[in-house]
């Protein structure tokens, strides 16, 4: 059996999508560091709009708040736009905290 990213979207679409503006440095296994924009984020992966020529299967390392360093593979690319999903989903508790973490509307953020 090969090892690798197991790529599937089944139902991870219908996952709740959280709109934030986080700009990120990735790490490229054949690019080395990229920028990249997080535009909308989930439990199971994100997406970014501004193309950097990647391909379905790439796999990148990004560092998030609470979460800090995880792995997404590129699941979907259309025009500037490419869909990630994590290599193993976010706990609930810590995607609410995160979430937090990236809201940059004050007046939305939970009260702690």
């Amino acid at each position: 059996m090969g090892v690798g990213a197991q790529l599937s979207v089944t139902d991870l679409r219908r996952a709740t999508r959280h709109p934030v503006d986080h700009p990120v440095i990735a790490e490229h296994h054949d690019r080395g560091d990229i920028k990249l924009h997080i535009c909308n984020l989930s439990a199971h992966g994100f997406m970014i709009d501004d193309g950097t020529d990647l391909n379905r299967g790439d796999r990148v390392i990004i560092r998030l708040p609470v979460v800090g360093r995880i792995e997404a593979y590129v699941i979907w690319t259309k025009e500037e736009r490419s869909g990630f999903q994590f290599e193993r989903i976010i706990r609930v508790d810590d995607f609410v905290d995160m979430i937090d973490a990236l809201q940059p509307n004050p007046r939305l953020r939970r009260d702690r």
